[in-house]
């Protein structure tokens, strides 16, 4: 049990630290959003690969994940970098996580299982606080860095999705980091003659790929198969919140009461969501 909590809380904080050190090194204009895409994958995916051949003693080839897994995957992370030019760190993981967990709730709903009363209350909770988020005002985020980071949460959720029925997680996690070096070769082609560099943008970066995602991603992958997905799901609307109180701590920036407003009403909604899935479907069971 104690274990268990300890990994949650190392994953937690690594999701939390990738919007951190994000936000710091585009903030500050150290590294420009594409360079910071593709240290941050390539670093990733060399970090996995090694940790594949040290714990499993497998290789990993392209033959192996998901071609759309890993367009999810580059699609996140460019969309990510490129929205943390103009969103705060707690704003931007707060729009990150709700459209990561909205994707997934609309994927069940696709699937033909139709929503309780409840669920459909604890959606409208959450698109209210979206809509509150978004009111003209000078704590209002960007729209282009909203959409760009939704954009980036609903890829989040496809890759989530995708990767649900996976039986060798760490592996195909190796390998979609591999597949995105042909999206990081185009968007690194495209970008070359705007790319900024420095010394402290490349160590965010390659901090971000080998621990907070490389590391962290295998921490989840191997605690999941030990919580229920109502706990897996819960848990991860603490990320904003971390990552809100560390951009306080890291990056100087407040936290202002429209964001404390559509917080609340963002993850309370999406826990009223969760929780009313979870007993609906015990109710039918």
């Amino acid at each position: 049990m104690i274990k268990n909590i300890t990994l949650i809380t190392i994953a937690l904080l690594a999701f939390a630290g990738n919007s951190v050190l994000c936000r710091l090194a585009l903030g500050d204009q150290v590294v420009d959003a594409a360079s910071f895409t593709s240290i941050r994958l390539l670093s990733g995916a060399i970090f996995l690969f090694a940790l594949v051949r040290f714990k499993e003693k497998k290789s990993v080839s392209m033959k192996g994940g998901n071609w759309l897994s890993a367009i999810s995957l580059f699609l996140y992370a460019a969309t990510f970098s490129y929205a943390y030019i103009s969103l705060d760190t707690g704003t931007g993981a707060l729009i990150l996580f709700g459209f990561v967990q909205l994707t997934m709730i609309a994927y069940t709903f696709m699937q033909g299982k139709k929503l309780a009363n409840v669920e459909w209350f604890g959606l409208f909770i959450a698109f209210s606080g979206l809509l509150v988020l978004l009111l003209p005002g000078a704590s209002a985020p960007s729209l282009t860095g909203f959409i760009l980071m939704a954009i980036s949460g609903v890829a989040w959720g496809i890759y989530t999705i995708k990767g649900k029925g996976s039986e060798t997680p760490l592996l195909d996690t190796a390998t979609n980091f591999l597949k995105t070096l042909p999206f990081i070769i185009l968007l690194t082609l495209i970008t070359f003659y705007n790319s900024e560099l420095s010394t402290r943008g490349i160590i965010l970066a390659a901090t971000s790929g080998a621990i907070t995602s490389g590391l962290g991603y295998a921490i989840w992958y191997a605690v999941l198969k030990n919580i229920t997905v109502i706990q897996a799901a819960i848990s991860q609307l603490l990320v904003p919140i971390i990552a809100s109180i560390a951009g306080v701590l890291f990056t100087n920036e407040t936290i202002t009461t429209k964001l404390l407003i559509a917080s609340l009403l963002i993850l309370g909604g999406i826990l009223v969501l969760t929780l009313g899935k979870h007993f609906n479907q015990k109710k039918i069971a």
